[in-house]
């Protein structure tokens, strides 16, 4: 990953005004923005899937989801915070209790699908099924209905992009699939970087809800999450979120529970995917808290007829460059 040009060091630690030390800071933005935790085990990430460890070996991998989950609600208790939950059908299946605890914690249920696979290796009829599947599961052990969907390893795309006609098919209210990035395995890097009604080549519509991004020197640099948010200073996704709310949107911010396992057992990785993996997994909780402490979040659910109303721009997505009116 290439770092984007540094800005100059904090002027105070998280939580204090230079003229006032000891005093927490106001709140960087009036309205909350937007976190998301994606729910799988440190097994199911793609760069696994690639090296081989495919759904007929994750037995051979212990589980560690449970207390990776409670570190992240523990975080969220602390600052008053709540987020969505994008969780694998597979984890509703296999560790239900973890869903429970999260549905009893007051957040949000959303799906990420049933075993973690980019849908381009899918289709539109077997997506139409593994849609089903995981939200029957996730809403037996929550309760509630499951209103968003986000694509494992945001892969919609201009070339997946029939999963948008199958989402708005299947009644889900939002998306939070496309990541407004160049990237060798996603994104779309002409996409709208705030909330937009997403258009299929069907035409079928849903609210598309994009990950943060930080415009920087004419380029969109990743900073939701994941190895981005690990591997940049604190201060680069703050500012991105500073940026966001300039342009009057909330920026979602995602993680995974591994990412607060600095623990977890090695996996057959090449080495690039291995520092992917790997780096900056010591630091996530306390970056996650200095986050927690300066800005508010909530989940999607919350702010969800809201972020229908203000989105305004509308994209088509499909073969090509895609269009935007």
């Amino acid at each position: 990953m290439t770092r984007p040009t540094p800005e100059p060091a904090d002027p105070a630690p998280p939580g204090q005004s230079p003229a006032t030390p000891g005093r927490r800071s106001a709140p960087d933005f009036d309205g909350p923005h937007l976190l998301s935790v994606d729910v799988e085990e440190y097994f199911q990430v793609e760069a696994a899937a690639r090296a081989g460890v495919s759904p007929r070996h994750w037995a051979d991998y212990p589980n560690r989801l449970g207390p990776a989950v409670d570190r992240v609600l523990a975080a969220l208790a602390d600052h008053g915070a709540s987020a969505t939950f994008f969780i694998l059908g597979w984890v509703a299946r296999h560790e239900p209790e973890v869903v429970r605890r999260i549905a009893d914690a007051g957040h949000e249920i959303a799906s990420h699908g049933m075993e973690h696979r980019m849908l381009q290796h899918l289709g539109p009829d077997p997506f139409r099924q593994d849609l089903a599947d995981a939200r029957r599961l996730l809403e037996d052990l929550a309760g509630r209905p499951v209103l968003g969907y986000r694509a494992p390893t945001f892969s919609i795309t201009h070339a997946t992009a029939w999963a948008i006609d199958v989402l708005a098919e299947a009644g889900y209210r939002y998306d939070s699939s496309v990541f407004p990035v160049r990237h060798d395995r996603y994104g779309v890097p002409d996409a709208p970087t705030v909330p937009h009604r997403a258009v299929g080549p069907g035409g079928g519509e849903i609210l598309e809800i994009p990950p943060l991004t930080l415009r920087l020197a004419g380029v969109n640099w990743p900073m939701a999450g994941g190895g981005y948010l690990r591997l940049f200073p604190r201060r680069l996704p703050a500012r991105a979120l500073r940026q966001a709310a300039r342009r009057g949107a909330p920026g979602m911010i995602y993680l995974h529970p591994w990412e607060l396992d600095p623990d977890q057992p090695e996996l057959p990785l090449a080495r690039l995917a291995r520092f992917r993996h790997r780096v900056g997994l010591a630091g996530t909780e306390v970056k996650l808290r200095w986050l927690l402490a300066r800005f508010r979040f909530t989940s999607v659910r919350e702010r969800l007829e809201d972020l229908r109303e203000q989105a305004q721009d509308v994209y088509t997505y499909g073969q090509g460059a895609g269009s935007a009116t």
